[in-house]
C-alpha cells in the first residue's frame, strides 16, 4: 500500500464517529487549563510547556507523542502533581493538583519496584500506606496479580523477573489503589520488541476490564496509534499543542491492524508532525571527519 493509496487519517466510518460523538459526552476525569511551564537556567529562563489546553475523558486512553525535548515527560510529572507549573492549572475531578495523590496511579519507564520487596509485597505496599489492614491489603494484592497473571510469582523478588513482567507488577501496583487516571512515561521503551507488544496486549485488556482513564507517554509512532483514542502531538522549544488527533482505527484493537488503511494513514499523520518536511536554508548534516580511505565505500563490492 502506498502512500497515494492511503485514506484522509480525518475519514471515519460511522462506529468510528459514534464512538467518539459517546466518549465526548462522558465526564471530564482531568483538565489541563493554560499550563505553562519554566525552568531558570544560568543564561535566563527555558520555556518547556506553553499554552496546554486538555480535557481528558472517563475512560479515554489518550497518547503523547513529540520530539525530543517537547516537554512530555515535564507534562506528565505535573499531571502527577511531582512538579509545580509556573503558571495555569490541573483539575482532577475539578479539583486542583497540588502535590501526588493516590487517585493518580503512576508508571515510570525505569523499573521502579522495591528490590527488597515480593512482588505481593510490592503490590501491597500503596495499599498498607493509604491505611488498609495487612489482611485486606494482601486479598486485594492477590487480585490484581492475579489479574496480571502472575500468582505463581506472588514470592518472587524483582530481580527475579524478566523486564516485561517487572512492569507488569509496577503497573498492577499502581492500579491497586483504584486510581481515576493511570499517568505512563513510556512504560515500555526499554523493552525488547516482542515484549513490548505482549505488555501492549496485557495494557489495553487490563483497561478494557477496568475503570480506568489512561494517559500514556510513548517515542513509538506504532504503539500511540495502536493505543490511543486520541493522540497529542507537541512541539518542541517550546512544548505547544500541534494537533490533536482522533485515531480512526476501530476499537477493539489487534495486530493485524497495523497494516490497516486507517492506522497507515494516522501513523503518517503524525510523522508529517514530529518530521515536517525540511524548509529552504535547513541544514543538518553532520560535520564529519573522514577518518577512512576515500577508496573505502561502504555498500561498495570489493
Amino acid at each position: 500500500m502506498t502512500d497515494m493509496n492511503l485514506p484522509d487519517y480525518k475519514q471515519q466510518s460511522d462506529a468510528v464517529r459514534d464512538r467518539f460523538d459517546r466518549l465526548k459526552q462522558r465526564p471530564v476525569t482531568m483538565e489541563v487549563r493554560g499550563l505553562h511551564k519554566e525552568f531558570a537556567t544560568r543564561g535566563g529562563t527555558v520555556q518547556a510547556l506553553k499554552d496546554i489546553n486538555l480535557k481528558i475523558h472517563k475512560r479515554e486512553f489518550v497518547c503523547v507523542i513529540g520530539p525530543s525535548g517537547c516537554g512530555k515527560s515535564t507534562l506528565i510529572r505535573i499531571l502527577a502533581g511531582l512538579e509545580q507549573p509556573t503558571s495555569g492549572e490541573v483539575l482532577l475531578d475539578g479539583k486542583a493538583v497540588t502535590k501526588p495523590g493516590p487517585e493518580r496511579g503512576m508508571v515510570f519507564q525505569g523499573y521502579t519496584l522495591f528490590p527488597w520487596l515480593t512482588v505481593k509485597q510490592n503490590v501491597m505496599f500503596g495499599l498498607v500506606e493509604s491505611g488498609y489492614d495487612k489482611n485486606t491489603a494482601e486479598a486485594e494484592a492477590r487480585q490484581w496479580i492475579d489479574l496480571i497473571g502472575l500468582a505463581r510469582f506472588e514470592n518472587s523478588y524483582p530481580h527475579q523477573l524478566s523486564g516485561g513482567m517487572k512492569q507488569r507488577v509496577a503497573i498492577a501496583r499502581a492500579l491497586a489503589n483504584k486510581p481515576k487516571i493511570l499517568l505512563m512515561d513510556e512504560p515500555f521503551g526499554a523493552l525488547d520488541a516482542q515484549t513490548r507488544a505482549k505488555m501492549q496486549a496485557y495494557l489495553l485488556e487490563i483497561w478494557k476490564n477496568i475503570d480506568v482513564t489512561v494517559f500514556f507517554i510513548t517515542h513509538d509512532l506504532d504503539e500511540a496509534v495502536y493505543l490511543a483514542d486520541r493522540i497529542l502531538v507537541l512541539k518542541a522549544n517550546p512544548g505547544e499543542i500541534d494537533e490533536l488527533i482522533e485515531v480512526p482505527v476501530p476499537q477493539p484493537r489487534h495486530p493485524d491492524q497495523f497494516l490497516s488503511a486507517e492506522f497507515l494513514a494516522t501513523k503518517k499523520r503524525v510523522e508529517e508532525l514530529i518530521h515536517p518536511p525540511k524548509e529552504d536554508g535547513d541544514d543538518d548534516h553532520l560535520n564529519l571527519v573522514r577518518m577512512v580511505p576515500v577508496s573505502d565505500e561502504v555498500g561498495s563490492v570489493f
